[in-house]
Formats: C-alpha cells, structure tokens, sequence
C-alpha cells in the first residue's frame, strides 16, 4: 500500500490558525498604540520647545522603557527567576507614560479627555506584554522539542558473528583431537553470558527529565491527585531546577501525555 506523509488533523489547523491570527492582531494592537503614544508624547514635546527630529526623539525615552523593561522579563521568565530591575524599568516606563500622556491634555472639564489620553500607553503595555507572552509559549515549546534525548539504535551483529563461527568450527575441530570437540561444546555456551553483562553506563538525566521526574512523583505525594501550578513550582524550587509557572505546565502536559490516565485524576489545588 502506498505510503504518503502523515495527515494533519482539523484539531492542529485550528490550533495553528487561532495561534497565527492572536499574533498578527496583537502585533497589530501593539505598533498601533505605541504610535498613538508616540503622537501624544510629540505633540507634549512640540509645545515645550522641542521641534523636528527632537520632538520626534523625545518620546522614544519614555515608551523605550516598556519594551526594554518586558523584554529582560521574557529573559528571566526563560531562565526561570525573578528579575527585580525588568519589573522596575517596565513600572518607570508605563506610569511615566501614562503622567505625561495625561499631562498633555492640560484643564480640561471632560473626565473622557483624561481616559483618552491614558488608553494608549495603557494599551501598549498590556499589548507588548501579551505578545512577550506568545513569544514565551513558542520558546519553551520549542526548547522541549530541541531537547528531547535521541532514541539509540542497535545495528544487527548476531548474523554476521554466526556464520564466521560455522565456517570456523570445522576447520579446527576436523584435524585436531576430535574427542575435545565434546568439552568445547560448554564454553561455546558460556560465551553468549559475558557479551551481554557489560552494559553502556547510563547517561546522567537531561535537565527535561528531571523536571518531569520531580513532577511525576507528585502525584503519588498527593494523594493521587493532580499537581497544581504552585505545587510543582514548589517541588522544582526546592530540587534547584527551573521553577517558572510556564515550566511547570509544560512539564505537567508531558508526562500526562505519557501516562493519560493522571489527567483523570482529581486536582490537588484545595490540598
């Protein structure tokens, strides 16, 4: 029977649809409403003596913090700690985003101008941030498939061992003593016993697999119930292994996939 390539079921499409059309709009929210804060920002800088290029550059030093601020956030996320300067950098950049945003607006007795004013760089954090989120979700994902241990093959030997012992055995048993041929009989046997004792040592576990074997005997700990998030960040915390909340679940997925019937099991977040 003719053997294509592996159909891809409805199930994957959609995934990867929905996946590919959340990133094009949160792109698109993203670019939109920094753009938007930029002009606002200009406009201010445009009134304060600020003019051309300048006015232009100038809120480049306030809205740059946002992105610098969530990008050093993804990089301690993936590494699995807490980065204290991110959090500050990304705080400075958004609450003096907002000020001046609403700033700009002067007096005004409209409470909406004010809202209007604060949306955009509201919008830009919340947007830069969700797409750091996807980019996140990508890295691990494909992190987990770069790591996965090879599966070893042995090449076939037993064939080639036997005939050139056929061929060999009469040539030595036919001239010499033919009563020994009796006694050697035993020790043909006893070969096949040390070929197969020694045995490759095995390989230290990759960091993959002892996260998954730190979260797999939580559900025995439990109670036969299901880790949740803080549970297993818990355990990989105090193993010194990668604790994020994305690693925990990404963890938790494989060695459900491995074993299905854990997934049945109740959830352990009221224990």
């Amino acid at each position: 029977m003719p053997s294509g390539p592996p159909a891809v079921t409805p199930h994957a499409d959609a995934q990867l649809g929905l996946a590919i059309g959340a990133a094009v709009l949160t792109t698109a929210l993203t670019a939109v409403s920094f753009w938007l804060s930029f002009e606002a920002l200009h406009d201010l800088a445009s009134a304060h003596r600020l003019h051309g290029e300048r006015a232009w550059a100038w809120p480049a030093t306030v809205d740059s913090f946002i992105g610098i601020g969530e990008l050093l956030i993804l990089r301690a996320s993936l590494l699995g700690r807490v980065d204290p300067w991110a959090i500050a950098l990304t705080t400075a950049g958004s609450v003096g985003s907002i000020a001046l945003n609403v700033a700009g607006v002067g007096v005004s007795d409209d409470p909406l101008d004010y809202v209007t004013a604060a949306v955009p760089p509201v919008a830009a954090l919340l947007a830069f941030g969700v797409l750091m989120r996807q980019v996140h979700e990508f890295l691990v994902s494909r992190q987990s498939v770069l790591t996965a241990p090879p599966v070893p093959s042995a090449p076939p030997v037993t064939p080639v061992i036997s005939t050139e012992a056929t061929t060999e055995a009469p040539n030595i048993t036919e001239p010499e003593e033919p009563e020994r041929a009796p006694e050697d009989e035993p020790e043909v046997t006893e070969e096949p016993e040390p070929v197969t004792e020694p045995q490759k040592p095995q390989e230290p576990l990759t960091q993959r697999e002892q996260i998954d074997q730190v979260v797999r005997h939580l559900y025995d700990e439990l109670g036969n119930r299901r880790p949740a998030t803080r549970h297993m960040v818990a355990a990989l915390r105090d193993a010194g292994l990668p604790c994020s909340d994305g690693t925990a679940r990404e963890s938790r997925k494989r060695v459900e996939t491995a074993e299905p019937h854990l997934k049945d099991l109740p959830d352990a977040i009221a224990a």
